[in-house]
């Protein structure tokens, strides 16, 4: 199977197999209620709710939690362009930035659309075979749509050398 971001985006689409892949994986974004609503090769959506596991002792939403959410939101797209790819790159966040607005007292949705940064960076780590580092940015709204935070998340990818 060739590499295309269509073939990740139909993976995670899939709300068993996704679901599967969280709690195998990435069980605290599974239990805190972390879920993609939405993804292309250019966006994804990714939504927090405000529920017992996810909350703090100031009645909002527990900020790790809410870092989760962003950091999937840009580890999404980035997935979707390495899924399958040859050779195989490498991700690794190297550094998370944020800044809360407002508190996070019901779901949250944080949108990613840096996924033609995200391509780029990857493409330039193929080509020349160093890592590359992207920062893109993920915002978190409420449900009226206000902000609740920004986060910056500083990807590095590194094409592996072929084995021989």
């Amino acid at each position: 199977m060739s590499h295309t971001p269509e073939a990740f985006i139909k993976l995670v689409s899939h709300p068993l197999k996704f679901r599967f892949f969280l709690l195998s994986k990435l069980p605290a974004a599974y239990f805190s209620g972390v879920r993609v609503k939405k993804i292309t090769a250019d966006h994804c959506e990714v939504t927090i709710p405000y529920k017992w596991f996810s909350r703090n002792p100031f009645r909002s939403t527990y900020f790790a939690c809410l870092s989760m959410a962003a950091e999937m939101s840009t580890g999404a797209l980035s997935m979707a362009h390495l899924y399958k790819r040859n050779p195989a790159v490498s991700m690794l966040v190297v550094k998370v930035e944020s800044e809360y607005f407002k508190k996070a007292t019901g779901r949250s949705i944080f949108v990613c659309a840096d996924g033609a940064m995200i391509r780029q960076a990857i493409e330039e780590s193929v080509t020349t075979g160093e890592s590359r580092t992207v920062r893109v940015k993920s915002t978190g709204k409420n449900e009226a749509g206000e902000i609740v935070a920004e986060f910056y998340i500083t990807w590095s990818f590194k094409a592996r050398t072929p084995k021989s």
